[in-house]
């Protein structure tokens, strides 16, 4: 089972364009030194959308390699069912521990179809599935349930942001599974997932993917931890000086939810390259501007743990 804040490392290209497996490794290791979860791997930040087979296989191993079982490493499969059972195949081959089963090619399609698909896909390896709740893959309650007792399903992650829904389902995934004993998980898939995990936890989902903390790890397990401990105070300084910012400006240009932590990955000194189309590189005014908001949310960590001390001196006078 995963705990804790969830990494998903961009995938770093050179300016031909090809996979620097060397900057992948080195961003992996700086990302599971900071104290992750698990690590995602060529999912929606390391831009699944624009990876081919082969080279797919190869940035798995290269997170599998660097990981070296510190931390459970998970990779994504997606697309029509047929690439989607390469992908799983070779995240399989190639030493994941399991898989975010992502959406399928962009078709409308009944709820019948969908469980079928994750059928098809999960039925190919015995990695365990997190199935991705976004876009045309949207589960309701029966289809949902349905899939939740695959053997290898593990978990639901919702990318909707339809909190009536999501409530709903896992009420009913969690009552279905109630008598069997299985243990199964639900995660907040929404881009920038802090801005919205307090609406989440209300509804029992507890465990985000964040993109922060591929590159700025300490941002990222400041809040989580200011959840965990209920500490409001600190809560909402991040989400005004910080997290509110980034996504202000993360909505200012479609693709920005990848472009602009490549653009911080790099910043942190890690060159992680252009992105690939149809995605475009954050402009020069853009990163600038997320140098600042950077800055002013590690001022309010600065703050926090001078306030901190404060207190802890003023306890032991």
């Amino acid at each position: 089972m995963l705990d804790g804040v969830l990494f998903f490392p961009v995938t770093p290209f050179t300016d031909s364009g090809e996979v620097d497996h060397a900057l992948l490794a080195e961003h992996i290791a700086k990302g599971v030194d900071a104290g992750p979860g698990g690590v995602f791997i060529a999912c929606g930040t390391g831009e699944f959308h624009a990876l081919e087979a082969v080279e797919f296989g190869e940035i798995v191993a290269t997170a599998v390699r660097t990981v070296a079982g510190r931390v459970p490493v998970y990779a994504g499969a997606g697309g029509s069912v047929a690439q989607a059972k390469i992908f799983a195949r070779s995240a399989r081959d190639n030493g994941a521990d399991g898989i975010l089963l992502l959406p399928p090619y962009l078709v409308a399609m009944p709820q019948a179809g969908l469980v079928e698909y994750t059928r098809e896909v999960t039925s190919v390896t015995d990695l365990p599935v997190i199935v991705y709740n976004r876009g045309n893959a949207r589960y309701d309650e029966a289809s949902a349930v349905e899939v939740a007792h695959f053997p290898t399903v593990v978990g639901f992650k919702d990318g909707t942001g339809d909190l009536d829904r999501v409530s709903r389902i896992v009420r009913a995934v969690e009552d279905s599974l109630a008598p069997t004993g299985k243990a199964f998980q639900f995660f907040n898939g929404l881009p920038t997932a802090e801005v919205s995990q307090q609406a989440y936890r209300a509804i029992g989902v507890t465990l985000y993917s964040s993109a922060t903390f591929a590159f700025a790890p300490e941002l990222a397990l400041a809040f989580y931890t200011s959840l965990e401990n209920d500490d409001a105070t600190l809560t909402d300084a991040l989400l005004r000086e910080f997290f509110h910012p980034l996504v202000r400006l993360r909505d200012s240009v479609p693709g920005y939810a990848v472009s602009l932590i490549k653009a911080g990955v790099t910043l942190e000194g890690v060159a992680a390259g252009p992105v690939r189309a149809p995605l475009i590189d954050a402009a020069p005014a853009d990163v600038e501007a997320l140098t600042a908001i950077i800055a002013a949310g590690r001022a309010v960590l600065a703050d926090s743990l001078a306030a901190d001390s404060v207190t802890k001196e003023a306890v032991h006078s």
